[in-house]
């Protein structure tokens, strides 16, 4: 972060601006609201099954490509559930993920948790305290995943630190990028997020996806 309080607030402006430009051209926030519907609709709506879908989802886009990892739990479905972990581990090589033999180990240690996630999920409480107990129990579940896999099931108050997010908020002079992402450094940018959020009157979910907008001109999920 500048050691100039003033510049970072005038870089802190600058983002605030450039994100409320993006949510008044019509297509870009008809994009993210369709997308935040679809997260809520799933959290609230979606089976147990299609929970535990996602959080696999989150577990595979780790260190890997969000669109290919959308393929992947496309074409698996249920097997997310159903598989051997042997044969999840050959469906995940065969679709070209990067770490198939792990990825599989971490969700079928899972599946003991999905009925309680699946209830967590559809309680209405705090993101970040589920955060921390996804964290604690979810194999494959660092801060980011479980951020990523809260906001894909509803949840707003929680922010989706990748290299994406940090490479944009250091060009804009906010952070200087870290070596490491421990969790105090997490929480730390994700105040940023928070601030630059309340600045617009956005929740965290919507910021990231404008966010992964401006570097990427994609909203994915």
């Amino acid at each position: 972060m500048s050691n100039d309080w003033g510049e970072w607030r005038v870089a802190l402006d600058e983002l605030v601006m450039d994100v409320i430009s993006l949510t008044q051209r019509n297509e870009v926030r008809e994009l993210v609201e369709r997308r935040l519907q679809q997260f809520k609709t799933l959290g609230k709506e979606g089976s147990c099954d299609d929970i535990f879908s996602e959080l696999s989802f989150c577990i595979l886009t780790a260190n890997f490509s969000a669109e290919k990892g959308i393929a992947i739990q496309k074409a698996i479905g249920v097997g997310f559930l159903m598989m051997t972990q042997q044969e999840l581990e050959q469906a995940l090589r065969k679709m070209g993920h990067r770490y198939p033999q792990k990825r599989a180990e971490f969700i079928v240690k899972n599946r003991p948790l999905s009925q309680e996630i699946c209830r967590m999920v559809k309680k209405d409480g705090s993101g970040k305290t589920l955060r921390d107990w996804l964290c604690k129990n979810v194999y494959g579940f660092g801060l980011k995943e479980a951020s990523h896999f809260l906001r894909n099931v509803g949840f707003s108050d929680v922010a989706i630190i990748d290299f994406h997010i940090i490479d944009l908020l250091a060009k804009y002079g906010l952070i200087e990028k870290p070596k490491s992402l421990t969790r105090k450094r997490y929480i730390e940018i994700e105040k940023i997020l928070e601030a630059v959020a309340k600045r617009i009157g956005i929740g965290l979910d919507a910021l990231d996806l404008y966010l992964w907008f401006m570097e990427t001109g994609k909203v994915l999920k």
